[in-house]
């Protein structure tokens, strides 16, 4: 059995568009197994064990380790620092069968064969290589196991009543994301990402977000008006010369603006790929 750290280190060319700044955390605290990993669901029983790559503040992850105890759950992101915010997650719901760890998923330091589920949620569209990082999730699941990834698709978005600046946003989004080294449009990519990477038993799906609710737009529009002008991606979008201080606040206020629409709403639509290993 080949060992990952015998392997040449290969680390990802992609930089994290969003960082983790309180309006991005805010964001990924908010999801949970239900709302983001629906399609997995079915294939979780306890005793499994299971990689959760990317795991960010571990709000997923701890369901995950919550379904598939007393199996364990091992749970990396290539940030450090937000893996503490993970470890207080597990923490406070008293569980004990998830532990945490940095890691790059092009390069996973854990033997072939060492898990049964290997999932990533919001990953693939942010690294450098999303079809070697597959190879590398592919490496570590155990024959009969399952591969899973979820993206969201930026390209596919959808929201009403329409506001010119918001086109604009999304085609800045664009630009910073790929500028960095990502895919922002990865749901519609992950099929073939797969097929890319070995996989031949995939099977494909899809669903959404929707935020409508006076309470679902006031949050989701808030913290994309946050992350415009205080998070990493304002950072990137002025230091690569995509947008100025003074376009970022007016891309801000009509995120409020919109918000308060009574008829307003958002979709955010995902693609999802469940990978067998034989």
């Amino acid at each position: 059995m080949t060992h990952a750290s015998a392997r040449p280190q290969v680390h990802e060319t992609a930089v994290y568009t969003h960082g983790h700044h309180e309006s991005v955390l805010r964001s990924h605290s908010w999801r949970t197994a239900a709302n983001s990993a629906a399609y997995l669901l079915g294939e979780l029983r306890p005793g499994l064990d299971v990689l959760d790559v990317g795991c960010g503040p571990g709000t997923i992850t701890a369901d995950l380790a919550a379904l598939v105890a007393p199996g364990r759950v091992t749970a990396v992101d290539a940030a450090g620092d937000v893996l503490e915010k993970a470890r207080a997650t597990a923490a406070e719901r008293g569980l004990e069968n998830v532990e945490f760890a940095v890691a790059d998923v092009h390069a996973l330091d854990f033997p072939d064969d060492s898990f049964d589920v290997v999932h990533a949620h919001q990953v693939l569209q942010h690294v450098g290589d999303p079809v070697r990082a597959l190879r590398e999730m592919r490496r570590v699941c155990r024959p009969g196991g399952v591969v899973a990834a979820r993206d969201s698709d930026y390209g596919s978005f959808v929201w009403y009543p329409e506001r010119p600046v918001l086109d604009g946003w999304l085609d800045l989004y664009h630009r910073v994301a790929r500028a960095n080294g990502g895919e922002p449009d990865a749901g519609r990519r992950l099929f073939a990402w797969a097929r890319r990477a070995g996989f031949t038993d995939i099977t494909t799906t899809a669903s959404a977000w929707s935020f409508s609710t006076p309470g679902e737009r006031a949050w989701w529009s808030g913290l994309w008006a946050d992350r415009t002008t205080a998070s990493s991606y304002a950072d990137l979008a002025v230091e690569g010369g995509h947008a100025t201080r003074a376009e970022l606040e007016e891309i801000s206020a009509a995120w409020r603006e919109w918000g308060t629409q009574e008829d307003a709403s958002f979709v955010v639509p995902h693609g999802e790929i469940l990978c067998r290993v034989s």
